[in-house]
């Protein structure tokens, strides 16, 4: 079979690492050398000055061009700042901001039938945009524009030698045109003027800056979330910006003075005209051509193609987790590795101050930081902590590893995928609030919420995942005829036994308990991988044998959970593990997943008063509550990634570095028996 061939000349579509994600239709991707061979079709930036070469040489050689572009959904942060796309828009006709001539966007728009299953499909994704209040780029910060009586009307400038203006049928002309028009229309209006944040800097030329002198007007010159400027207008004039297609999903009239890809359907009000587009379009119908048929998507972290609902869901979590974490921190009693990824977790809009100790005296710890956040390990903070620092509790957060962690342990310093950070409490802890148990008590999740945790419960299961995924043997035999319940060992030093298991506290108790409600039960005990490799303690007492029948702590964890029939724990995370399998669950303890109406509990906790479903509470658990970074670049990623890179850094295989069995043979001798 011949292969099909794309060359490229520019040095950026090179760096772009899933490049191959976005353009299945090609076998190979490479870059076009002097005296090579040519390729079957040439790719290049749009008509971006970067592009002038790939064009030439198509041209020259009689070859296909495909014009690559960033998505209308793009990215969490620029570019720039090192982003890789998460949505790429690839034409083979022309360009979508180019309506000189037609672009495979156009031709879909001028021919294209939607049916009711994509019109519903589009319908949701507005929605969904709409009420995460996303954009193309979404590192800008999402805060409410001053109050200014009468300010409803939102002028949007570009920055001067913008392809789309001159594609668009524009000019630097129809700047001045559309800002006097907005003034002349609306005669009673204070008009918002948004300026690129690099004219004001200096950096770039504009058009409209010279607004800041009308008496009538309001310059934005910094980064702004589009939709704080729609929650405050009612009127939205651009020339080409994309902005104006985002406005018209937040419901805005949008006035057109160039020809961006949404005027001329019947939509806008539009200034120019383009003889081609005579069919009149739904918004809906716009949005399906555009976000579902024209771009394409791809997991940046993963490197593999993907939907427009997934690149929703994870730019939002990205957003979700960066907004809340932002501002200054001061991180106290970290050791050096967990120093090396304790600011990836808190985003790209925090600041950290890493401190040995938390000081005792307060205005020692906060020096001229009076609002940074202080960040502490959660098993560090016990009542003697809480009594050295009395005066800075309001200010303290604490960190604790997620739910679904790494390939392989956290004692072997394996770095984490995801963490948690709680500013009420930690979720192990019921003698407190915890920012889990709010969101457990409090929200009311999406119905696209409630679905990805069932595809997450789904793919945790059909993947074998478990917290730490470290793998032991899948072969298990066990009797008819009887009822099997496994009983998995805790570290007894846990904070979560401290915490929150008052009455049965050791692991040979809580086997005498299960023992005595099931008498004629088929029991399987399996010691926690910690104490199993002498790290921690939690070993059972010498008569504890005879308490269980199968000694399982060497089986996988997914392969006993798949074969019981029920779980008995204290708080072990196997507990909710066993939900997602439809295990039926005891606890004698109160972990998080305990006191919802989805377990059988030996003890109540009064704040938990709301029944669930369990997608409600996987939706908190593994959606809401965790912040996830990909170890690869650093950056904010969420579960569904995360579980895509804990399968493809399993099938690799887990094998310990050189510093992590020096770690262990050290821990084996010093610390494992203390």
């Amino acid at each position: 079979m011949a292969k099909h061939t794309a060359g490229f000349t520019s040095k950026g579509i090179g760096q772009i690492p899933h490049l191959r994600a976005f353009l299945p239709e090609f076998d190979k991707l490479t870059r076009i050398k002097p005296l090579a061979r040519p390729p079957e079709t040439v790719i290049g930036w749009g008509l971006k000055p970067t592009s002038v070469r790939a064009r030439r040489y198509a041209a020259r050689h009689a070859l296909p061009y495909v014009a690559l572009e960033d998505g209308f959904v793009r990215s969490l942060g620029l570019g720039a700042h090192g982003y890789q796309p998460h949505g790429l828009v690839v034409d083979h006709t022309g360009i979508y901001y180019d309506a000189s001539r037609p672009s495979d966007l156009e031709n879909c728009l001028n021919t294209a039938t939607f049916d009711e299953a994509e019109r519903a499909r589009a319908e949701r994704c507005m929605r969904w945009i709409a009420r995460e209040r996303l954009s193309k780029y979404n590192h800008a910060p999402d805060a409410p524009l001053p109050d200014e009586p009468g300010a409803n009307v939102l002028v949007v400038d570009q920055t001067a030698n913008d392809a789309s203006i001159e594609h668009g049928g524009a000019s630097a002309e129809s700047f001045t045109r559309m800002l006097d028009h907005a003034l002349a229309a609306h005669p009673s209006s204070i008009l918002w003027v948004k300026i690129h944040p690099d004219v004001i800097a200096g950096t770039k030329q504009g058009h409209l800056a010279y607004a800041a002198r009308h008496p009538r007007c309001r310059v934005i010159g910094h980064d702004l979330n589009p939709w704080a400027l729609f929650d405050r207008v009612e009127d939205v004039y651009v020339v080409t910006s994309q902005l104006g297609f985002e406005a018209l999903l937040a419901g805005k009239t949008v006035h057109c003075f160039g020809l961006p890809f949404y005027a001329g359907w019947g939509l806008t009000q539009d200034r120019l005209a383009c003889p081609r587009r005579q069919r009149k379009r739904q918004l809906v119908e716009l949005f399906a051509a555009a976000y579902l048929r024209y771009c394409r998507y791809a997991n940046p972290y993963t490197g593999e193609a993907t939907t427009l609902e997934a690149t929703l869901a994870l730019i939002g979590d990205q957003k979700r987790q960066k907004e809340r974490l932002q501002g200054e921190w001061l991180a106290c009693g970290f050791s050096s590795w967990k120093r090396g990824f304790i600011a990836d977790f808190l985003g790209p809009g925090a600041t950290v101050r890493y401190r040995k100790e938390l000081p005792d005296e307060p205005a020692s710890a906060v020096d001229d930081h009076s609002d940074a956040r202080v960040l502490v390990w959660s098993s560090r903070i016990d009542d003697a902590f809480k009594a050295r620092h009395v005066a800075q509790l309001q200010r303290l957060w604490r960190m604790e590893d997620g739910f679904v962690r790494s390939v392989g342990l956290g004692v072997d310093l394996a770095r984490p995928l995801s963490l948690v950070i709680d500013r009420q409490g930690i979720y192990y802890d019921p003698g407190q609030p915890s920012d889990l148990e709010t969101l457990l008590s409090e929200t009311d999740f999406s119905p696209e919420e409630l679905d990805r945790a069932a595809a997450l419960r789904a793919r945790l299961v059909s993947l074998k995942l478990s917290k730490y995924n470290v793998q032991g043997t899948r072969t298990l035999e066990l009797p008819e005829g009887r009822d099997v319940i496994l009983v998995p060992g805790q570290v007894e030093s846990d904070a979560s036994i401290a915490t929150g298991s008052p009455e049965v506290f050791t692991n040979s108790a809580l086997l005498r308990k299960t023992r005595e409600a099931n008498p004629a039960a088929f029991i399987v005990y399996k010691a926690h991988p910690d104490v199993l490799t002498g790290a921690r303690v939690g070993k059972l007492d010498k008569d504890a044998a005879s308490l269980y029948d199968l000694d399982a702590s060497d089986r996988d964890i997914s392969t006993l959970l798949e074969r019981v029939d029920v779980v008995y724990t204290m708080s072990s995370l196997t507990g909710f593990e066993a939900l997602l399998r439809g295990c039926r669950v005891h606890t004698f303890g109160l972990p998080f997943y305990a006191g919802w109406g989805l377990t059988t509990d030996a003890l109540h906790c009064p704040r938990r008063q709301r029944r669930l479903s369990l997608d409600a509470l996987v939706a908190a658990t593994l959606i809401r509550y965790p912040h996830y970074v990909d170890p690869r670049t650093r950056q904010l990623c969420n579960a569904e990634t995360a579980i895509t890179l804990l399968e493809q850094a399993r099938r690799t295989g887990p094998a310990l570095t050189l510093k992590q069995r020096l770690y262990r043979y050290y821990r084996h001798l010093w610390i494992g028996s203390h």
